[in-house]
């Protein structure tokens, strides 16, 4: 990178008041978004379950601009905060440490992983409203919740390519998903707003924007292995901002719960 491109960088990222980003969760998505993250110039504090030193390897990856600690540290660091892990672990983020704070949530309901949540299966509500709900103090926004990791990775692009896609974010606060935005267009992507939490529904799994439609068709006839190989060979497809505007706007609601086509979150 020449002097020129990192000091409009450096801009850039200081323009949307974005220095730090916390993860709590280092799965599949927390650890593409914190390479994302690193590679714009962003600092990333990271932290799971497990303990920082089960993160070393990662951390030695991704260089000066990383660190590990805990998810209650992750929380106080970041501007920005990605919750990151499986659904039903949800209850154990903190409404205290994260009082304050955006919350980017990654999750989508797997009841075959996160077994069945009478509120999301009997009411209407959506994933994102239940942790909301749990994180009464926080301004949460839905995002990279319907993309698989691999192109969540190779798909990122300079703003202004013509080849960059989009991906839907949605929340109860206007500033909150300004902010999102932000990051988003930083690590490579534009963003398309499909409304408040009640709507975020319309990007989870079973609908007409989950995972599919970035990575293009798959070709018939392939095994276990040629099909694995194929997921991590092949290039995606472009989603740019109208098409997931169009394809948000139009999808029907899928039973809760919906097909997980690809796994998504930690």
């Amino acid at each position: 990178m020449s002097e020129h491109q990192a000091q409009d960088l450096d801009q850039h990222r200081s323009g949307s008041g974005i220095r730090t980003l916390g993860l709590i969760g280092t799965g599949m998505i927390g650890s593409a978004l914190a390479r994302l993250a690193v590679a714009a110039g962003l600092d990333v504090v990271l932290s799971n379950s497990r303990g920082p030193e089960t993160l070393a390897d990662l951390v030695a990856e991704l260089g000066g601009h990383a660190r590990a600690a805990t998810p209650a540290e992750a929380a106080r660091a970041g501007d920005l905060v990605v919750a990151t892990i499986p659904l039903h672990a949800y209850a154990r983020l903190s409404p205290a440490e994260l009082a304050d704070r955006i919350v980017i949530d990654t999750m989508n309901y797997y009841p075959e992983r996160d077994d069945r949540i009478a509120e999301l299966d009997g009411t209407g509500l959506t994933s994102s409203e239940l942790v909301q709900r749990h994180l009464a103090g926080a301004r949460v926004v839905k995002a990279f919740n319907n993309i698989d990791f691999r192109r969540l990775f190779t798909s990122a692009r300079p703003a202004g390519a013509a080849d960059r896609s989009a991906l839907p974010i949605a929340g109860d606060d206007t500033e909150a998903k300004a902010r999102v935005a932000g990051l988003l267009d930083l690590i490579g992507y534009d963003a398309v707003d499909i409304g408040p939490l009640s709507e975020s529904w319309r990007s989870e799994p079973g609908t007409s924007v989950y995972v599919r439609p970035y990575m293009g068709a798959r070709p018939e006839g392939m095994d276990e292995e040629a099909t694995r190989r194929w997921f991590f060979e092949s290039p995606g497809t472009v989603l740019p901002a109208d098409r997931v505007g169009e394809l948000t706007a139009t999808t029907g609601r899928a039973p809760a719960g919906g097909s997980r086509a690809a796994i998504t979150d930690d």
